[in-house]
């Protein structure tokens, strides 16, 4: 991409970005503004920024390079969807909804006790900084730097500018500047998609032109169920379902937009706007990869020397960006494809200040600080968080797999542990602080267990099981300990 006017799209892009937060600084003046846009925001706009900021770049070239690789089983997810959305529309977003909290995590201090809280808290930092280290390390060392030609040195160049034009937009426009980059990025990443299958389709002639003939053989074999296969329909259901009914009931990214919206009716509906937005995006990210493999199936020459198919699938939709799109509209696009990491990054180094101001400085600070003091408290803490990210995102590139395996092994290591004290806090009466601290850091054991079985113990455990295994031993154990253990307090249910 060496065209003047692809940078020069990617310059205003970057420049728009940062527009965003210079207007959105001026109408930010409580904490509640700066970081729930004042809890009156429009269902829509939460909603896209909800499947923006949990559909990261990283999902983004997963997904095809997964069809690629592997075949349409990974596609199994979208049959658990319409149960993800009865499940969190109707029983977790109520039960939060009806508390006036910022942090998710509150209610677990209330419930549980302050250990819970504090030990969900940590969990939530350490999943994000993880999550967005591998953000930046991805974009940089899988997008950036084989489309550009540049060398692997340049990587932590590419992560600074990264993380700082993100770090500069999200600490001056609170959620409000989030959201709407994120509504921004959303369409068009929507576009990109759509747009790179109608050129491979133009390019055959036809859409039947681009559907293989028959089951090429390295697609992955049509499993019901096997704990053993890589992917399996039910593996990859469960699995599924657990990452977003875990993710939405715990996680403060998710939660924190939902406080955003007036009431729970609302956020129900931003949510089944953010479903509505992964169905569609998921199904075109199908079709994409089908449409890639035949296009450098028929066009092998445009696959890097020495490289097989199979080994750059991972790159190929960022390289068909820059050489089969029109000039401009690829720069276009290749910035939406960096915006889709940078609305993560936005969205995680908001929430992640939040929780370490409300959480940890607020909470045990005894004397109380004014709202002017806590809005620049939390810009401080926003540049630290993305200084430490960009620096944990150096050690990425030790852990073994494709995109969508190393996000697993890495970010959704404590998914499930952290949803365990909530769903112990919100559904069993009888939960004890002890038991369920203990069922939870056992939960976060079993599923470093299940991500590294076969490189520790040479044991074959699809990673799709470590979400729907650490939450099953985590909420056992709790259940258990808590029915053996005395009562610490009183049952709160934050009526």
């Amino acid at each position: 991409m060496n065209h003047f006017l692809d940078w020069m799209v990617i310059a205003m892009y970057s420049i728009g970005m940062l527009g965003i937060g210079v207007y959105y600084k001026r109408k930010t003046k409580t904490t509640d503004d700066y970081m729930l846009g004042g809890r009156k925001m429009k269902s829509w706009s939460v909603g896209l920024s909800l499947f923006a900021t949990l559909f990261s770049a990283i999902t983004y070239l997963a997904m095809p390079g997964e069809m690629i690789m592997y075949g349409p089983m990974m596609w199994c997810k979208l049959a658990s969807l319409p149960f993800v959305f009865v499940v969190v529309g109707w029983f977790l977003i109520p039960y939060i909804m009806k508390l006036r909290i910022s942090s998710a995590y509150e209610l677990l201090e209330v419930r549980l006790g302050v250990r819970v809280r504090i030990l969900a808290s940590v969990f939530f930092l350490l999943m994000r900084l993880i999550w967005m280290a591998v953000i930046i390390y991805m974009v940089a060392q899988k997008v950036i730097m084989p489309v550009m030609g540049w060398s692997e040195n340049t990587a932590i160049w590419v992560s600074m500018v990264l993380g700082i034009i993100t770090i500069i937009y999200t600490s001056l426009g609170g959620l409000r500047g989030v959201v709407l980059t994120d509504v921004i990025q959303s369409f068009i990443l929507f576009g990109g998609t759509i747009l790179a299958i109608i050129i491979i389709i133009n390019h055959f002639g036809s859409f039947s032109d681009l559907i293989p003939t028959e089951w090429p053989e390295h697609w992955a074999e049509w499993k019901f169920f096997d704990v053993n296969a890589r992917v399996s329909f039910m593996t990859v259901v469960i699995s599924v379902f657990g990452w977003y009914v875990c993710t939405s009931g715990s996680d403060q990214m998710a939660i924190q937009r939902y406080l955003a919206t007036r009431d729970a009716k609302a956020a129900r509906k931003a949510f089944l706007y953010s479903m509505i937005s992964n169905i569609f995006v998921y199904f075109m990210l199908a079709v994409l990869g089908i449409a890639l493999l035949a296009y450098y199936k028929a066009n092998p020459d445009l696959i890097t020397p020495g490289k097989s198919l199979i080994s750059v699938a991972d790159s190929l939709f960022p390289q068909f960006i820059v050489h089969g799109f029109p000039v401009g509209i690829s720069g276009l696009v290749f910035a939406g494809l960096l915006a889709a990491a940078m609305s993560s990054l936005s969205s995680g180094i908001n929430s992640s200040s939040l929780v370490a101001l409300n959480d940890f400085i607020i909470r045990f600070k005894k004397q109380k600080l004014s709202q002017s003091n806590q809005v620049k408290l939390a810009r401080i803490i926003t540049f630290v968080i993305g200084f430490v990210i960009i620096l944990l995102s150096l050690g990425i590139g030790n852990v073994k797999g494709n995109l969508l395996e190393v996000t697993f092994k890495t970010v959704n290591l404590l998914v499930a542990p952290l949803f365990v004290p909530f769903f112990m806090a919100m559904f069993v009466n009888r939960s004890t602080e002890n038991g369920v601290l203990t069922g939870t850091i056992i939960s976060a054991l079993t599923a470093v267990f299940i991500s590294f079985s076969n490189e520790l113990f040479s044991l074959s455990i699809s990673f799709l099981w470590i979400i729907p295994g650490s939450f099953t031993v985590g909420v056992v154990i709790s259940y258990l300990l808590s029915m053996i253990m005395p009562v610490e307090k009183p049952v709160n249910n934050m009526e």
